[in-house]
């Protein structure tokens, strides 16, 4: 439950539309719920402003499906990462409504209604890059970010990225996604005033050690706006971005 589905119903307790009894039993889950084998958070969104995200990586199908299923049951807005198509279509049987992206590897389900403020731009370097791009994109809509995508703008073609700065200058917060020799984020960290949060991708040829290399050159940058999030960690990306950008279109309202 987020502060605004809080609101939403003890304004409706007051209203008459809820009785005491039910409102004791919606915070009753609160500030976590016991499942078989999970702690489910519901006091995060109150205490970070979005909820607890299912990470699948390891967990079973069953498992993802119940606390899928008891996170959606707040009425919040959901979201997974890292999910298969069994655990997709597990939970797409209980939720028609929510939506799989293959590329993304994510499952999320919207309950409150869309509200898109400020601007969250994603870049990419190459099309290879896309799984963890699209895995921020994903997280960023799902927390409110009006979000724009700039796609195969890697530095081996600059002027692909130069056609885009306009645009890119608008953004509150930028979301640059590289793997190889991760130069694109000190490129775009060169180019605006906002954010940038670098994340490197295991895209590359043996050199490239699985990111490493993309992440010591992210870490190294020059750039002084630029920071840096764990390899292949889209999530985290799209996340702080979407922070970022929240706090900044408040201020400008």
């Amino acid at each position: 439950m987020n502060e605004k589905a809080l609101r939403d119903m003890l304004a409706r307790r007051q209203a008459g539309e809820l009785s005491l009894d039910e409102v004791v039993a919606a915070l009753r889950r609160l500030p976590f719920e016991d499942a078989p084998e999970a702690r489910i958070d519901h006091h995060r969104g109150l205490r970070c402003g979005f909820g607890e995200v299912i990470f699948c990586a390891g967990k079973t199908t069953p498992q993802v499906r119940e606390i899928f299923s008891r996170l959606a049951k707040t009425g919040q807005n959901v979201l997974a990462t890292r999910a298969t198509n069994e655990m997709a279509e597990a939970v797409r049987g209980d939720f028609p409504a929510a939506e799989y992206s293959q590329t993304a590897r994510t499952i999320h389900l919207r309950q409150q209604p869309a509200e898109p403020v400020g601007h969250v731009a994603v870049v990419a370097a190459g099309t290879s890059d896309l799984p963890v791009a699209e895995e921020a994109r994903v997280t960023a809509e799902i927390m409110d970010a009006r979000v724009t995508t700039h796609y195969d703008v890697g530095v081996a073609g600059l002027h692909r990225l130069l056609a885009e700065t306009k645009e890119l200058q608008q953004a509150n917060a930028v979301v640059a996604v590289a793997g190889m020799e991760g130069a694109l984020a000190s490129v775009v960290g060169g180019l605006v005033a906002a954010p940038v949060i670098a994340v490197p991708t295991s895209v590359g040829y043996g050199a490239s050690f699985g990111g490493v290399a993309a992440l010591l050159a992210m870490l190294n940058s020059c750039a002084s706006g630029v920071s840096v999030v764990n390899i292949d960690n889209g999530f985290a990306g799209g996340y702080c971005a979407a922070v970022i950008n929240r706090q900044t279109a408040g201020k400008k309202t």
